[in-house]
């Protein structure tokens, strides 16, 4: 079966989950209300404010949505990732087609981790509650020693080594958007919303068993706002920050070199 643009999307959305795998030592779709009241006549039924959309059907909606993320130089993406160390984990990841990123990884059950990619290197500063929970299982003493050596510090890799070409992929907004095709959506129309303050149409759309509903921008370029699955492990996705500078700098102070380390 011919996977739509807007399973693809949400499918490299969540491919977070990739992110824990190379660290050293290891809400389903919207309710019906959302997704019903479709706009009529270019108009918004609740508000009679014109819709900018008028006169194009969901599929065209979609891919001038596709098209404008796709092409989006920039952005900040939040959602949930599956961890088997450590159960759900939420990312919030600003990044750029030069493969700069900064963000966070926060463990539902407490820890966190802050990331940075820029240039050729990658740093990364844990928590100890999140070094503990990506070590559970392993031997009292490395785990402590672990702590001792790195819960709080800045460590630094090299993005080019094996230990961090997962999330030095995930960085890059070329390699993570760049399976994603444009064309041929068979999505639905639906209400206008907005998401997180900013006005939204919703549109509808099925992959097999699976549905999706996508939040596209009524204001300005038509970005994709978030995105919703009920396929098994997806999670909501959102999309912000377009085209705007990704805070990727070399964290200041002391830093571990985890390369010379071995």
């Amino acid at each position: 079966m011919r996977r739509t643009a807007l399973a693809t999307l949400c499918l490299i959305a969540v491919t977070g989950a990739g992110l824990t795998g190379c660290l050293p030592g290891e809400d389903k779709a919207s309710k019906a209300s959302e997704q019903s009241e479709g706009v009529k006549d270019g108009k918004d039924g609740k508000n009679g404010k014109k819709e900018p959309f008028a006169g194009l059907s969901g599929g065209e909606i979609a891919d001038r949505a596709v098209a404008a993320t796709t092409g989006a130089s920039s952005l900040r993406m939040r959602g949930d990732v599956p961890d088997e160390a450590a159960g759900a984990m939420t990312f919030d990841m600003a990044l750029d087609r030069k493969g700069e990123c900064a963000g966070t990884l926060t463990m539902k059950s407490g820890g966190e981790a802050e990331l940075i990619k820029t240039g050729d290197t990658l740093y990364i500063k844990y928590d100890e509650a999140f070094l503990r929970a990506q070590s559970e299982g392993e031997p009292k003493a490395d785990v402590d020693a672990a702590v001792d050596l790195l819960a709080g510090k800045w460590t630094k890799m090299s993005a080019t080594g094996a230990d961090a070409e997962e999330i030095a992929g995930f960085c890059d907004l070329d390699e993570v958007l760049g399976d994603v095709e444009e064309g041929g959506s068979t999505a639905s129309r639906g209400r206008t919303t907005t998401v997180d303050g900013t006005p939204a149409l919703t549109l509808t759309e099925r992959d097999g068993k699976d549905r999706y509903t996508i939040y596209v921008a009524t204001e300005g370029e038509p970005y994709l706002l978030r995105l919703d699955s009920t396929a098994d492990g997806d999670s909501p996705v959102t999309f912000s920050d377009y085209e705007k500078p990704v805070p990727a700098k070399k964290p200041e102070g002391e830093i571990v070199d985890l390369d010379a380390l071995g």
